[in-house]
């Protein structure tokens, strides 16, 4: 059998392995694309997104660790501590560095173990979310090291991350508490001198940034970059921690006896404006600024929620700089600087007769004397001062007229805040009659404290120009700063504002305070009080009524002390809110004794040498029912 041969032409044989061309161009500018594309993206990537890139990898390569300044200590005159800040911790977490479930769960209990906290409500964050977030703070050492000693055992990463941090202590618990006030989680100050100073006193945090690894943990031996932080100042306030004691100790027992709604103190040097006490009655503890005082609990579980908040923010409020009141026959100190600064007056001459009431021209209802319906008869300004007589300083109000009243109302700085480094003053100061349109009746009820409002800091340090020869100062709480890195003081001077009257209209003045205390309604301020009868004392005692529309409000009694009468060291305000029902509402009754009490101690604790006082008795009779 034969066999044939069977070949190929040259021509089929190309045909089968040739590309074509089209195909080849085709695919060549695929590739050409592809490239292009590519150069393209990486040039978006270098160039448009370069710098945002960089930053997101230096936040996935770098470990930044805020490192906390240290709060500044807060010391009494004398350099005792009233708030100082100590070494904690700050636990948090990172639960996208947790990679399985069973591990969150194991994290959870464990941290809920050594944290003593809730362990299903962190497994609950843990899942639900994926942000760094704060566990626990004020974490103590030992409990951290308890912490670090259980990470260590563990074979997977916790994504848990430790950073140191201060928790601020007050030593003396509820001591000046609405003076100091607290500071919240973060460290920063809420209230008081711990909100007002806050930028001294927290300083500036620093932070170290250094290179981690994948499961977030530093990298040994890697580049760090350190800035140290800056510590807070430290301040030394004008308070007097041992005047203060006293008179918060005194100030809680007359509200208590009493039965007031509340109470508020200020004892201030006239010669310098500094502030030797200030306090609140009910006040609170600030190591537990969120527990209800103990008047406050006895209503806590009837109130909102909303209630409880604004019941609190009442609580913590620095009532002697925030709060407005009507300062009664107090201000009758004012008014007879008025007076008598502009001549109108002098002091001895008879120019009053007290018939029980004064009735305004062209009004039909008469303003009462305390003593209505009998009477004080012809008086001078110094009787009508110790007196306490409205009818007298109402006629001398009218004498005196709006626009001079408002004149020296706006120096004595009832028009403005006092100027006091603390927050919370009213902006505009006191509240008055509208001078453009005030008529007689309302300058009559202005001349003896009542139907405007000031704050009980406004009225001593009116008081206190008076006991300073006339000068007015401001009032002054901080005394000094110290940088607690470079150990540079910075030291507060007296501010003089401005000369209000005239050194002799001052004396004056004083001298009829004296006769107030001598003669007058304010004799229980060193009457039946042991160690008083030898000091030098001028006071005046207010009682202001509420308003009838606001009959709830309730009397304010209160009762303004300056001693010694000469060279004055001390000016003291007492104000009690409110007393209860049955209780002598009047100023001389239960504010003048308070005020008492409180001087017998304070008074031989400053040093202050006794002066033996005129027991002279006016010639007009006065029965418990004048000391008004």
């Amino acid at each position: 059998m034969n066999k044939k041969k069977v070949s190929k032409s040259k021509s089929d044989i190309n045909v089968s392995n040739k590309i074509p061309r089209k195909r080849i161009f085709i695919i060549f500018i695929f590739i050409f694309l592809c490239i292009i594309g590519l150069l393209g993206r990486i040039g978006y990537l270098q160039f448009v997104d370069g710098e945002y890139l960089q930053t997101l990898a230096k936040s996935q390569q770098t470990l930044t660790e805020t490192l906390s300044a240290k709060r500044g200590t807060i010391y009494d005159s004398k350099g005792k501590t009233l708030a100082i800040s100590y070494e904690t911790d700050k636990i948090y977490i990172n639960p996208s560095s947790i990679k399985q479930d069973s591990e969150k769960e194991i994290v959870a209990q464990g941290l809920a173990s050594i944290l003593e906290i809730d362990s299903s409500e962190l497994l609950t964050k843990l899942n639900e979310s994926s942000k760094r977030f704060l566990v626990a703070s004020n974490v103590e050492k030992e409990t951290v090291t308890k912490l670090n000693e259980w990470k260590d055992n563990l074979k997977f990463s916790t994504g848990i991350s430790i950073e140191s941090s201060t928790s601020r202590y007050y030593p003396c618990n509820t001591l000046a508490s609405t003076v100091l006030g607290f500071v919240g989680t973060d460290n920063q100050g809420l209230y008081g001198i711990e909100y007002s100073w806050n930028s001294f006193l927290s300083g500036t945090v620093g932070k170290s940034v250094s290179l981690k690894d994948a499961s977030q943990s530093e990298i040994v031996n890697s580049q760090q970059t350190y800035i140290a932080a800056e510590n807070g100042y430290d301040l030394t306030l004008t308070i007097d921690s041992n005047i203060q004691s006293i008179v918060e100790e005194h100030l809680a027992e007359a509200v208590e006896e009493y039965k007031c709604e509340s109470g508020m103190t200020i004892a201030m040097d006239p010669s310098t404006g500094k502030i030797l006490a200030m306090a609140d009655y009910p006040n609170y503890n600030c190591n537990d600024p969120d527990t209800p005082n103990s008047r406050l609990l006895q209503v806590w579980d009837t109130l909102s929620s909303e209630d409880k908040n604004d019941s609190l923010y009442k609580m913590w409020a620095l009532k002697p700089v925030t709060n407005t009141y009507e300062p009664g026959s107090v201000f009758k100190i004012i008014t007879s600087a008025i007076a008598l600064e502009e001549n109108i007056i002098d002091t001895d001459t008879v120019e009053f007769n007290c018939t029980g009431s004064y009735l305004v021209p062209g009004e039909s209802t008469p303003i009462k004397c305390h003593k209505y319906p009998n009477f004080h008869g012809p008086e001078t300004l110094t009787q009508a001062l110790e007196n306490s007589c409205n009818p007298a300083f109402v006629e001398l109000g009218i004498r005196i007229g709006a626009k001079l009243s408002y004149k020296y109302y706006e120096a004595f700085g009832f028009f403005d805040k006092t100027g006091i480094s603390l927050s919370g003053e009213p902006s505009n100061g006191g509240i008055f009659y509208d001078i453009n349109k005030i008529n007689d009746h309302e300058l009559g009820t202005m001349s003896f404290g009542q139907r405007f409002t000031i704050t009980p800091l406004q009225m001593i340090t009116a008081v206190s120009a008076i006991a300073n020869d006339g000068v007015l100062l401001q009032p002054q709480i901080v005394e000094s700063m110290t940088n607690t890195d470079t150990g540079e003081v910075v030291e507060f001077q007296t501010k003089e504002v401005c000369q209000v009257v005239s050194k002799e209209t001052a004396d004056k003045v004083a001298s009829m305070m004296e006769s107030v205390v001598v003669n007058g309604t304010g004799r229980k301020v060193v009457d039946d009080i042991e160690g008083m009868e030898n000091y030098s004392v001028g006071g005046k005692t207010g009682t202001s009524e509420p308003i009838y529309a606001s009959k709830d409000d309730g009397y304010v009694a209160s009762f303004l002390a300056i001693s010694p009468v000469e060279n004055t060291k001390i000016v003291l305000l007492v104000i009690l809110d409110n007393p209860g029902e049955g209780i002598n509402h009047n100023g001389g009754q239960i504010a003048a004794p308070t005020a008492g009490k409180m001087l017998a101690e304070i008074l031989p604790y400053m040093g202050v040498e006794t002066g033996k006082q005129n027991n002279e008795t006016n010639s007009n009779t006065l029965t418990e029912k004048d000391l008004y």
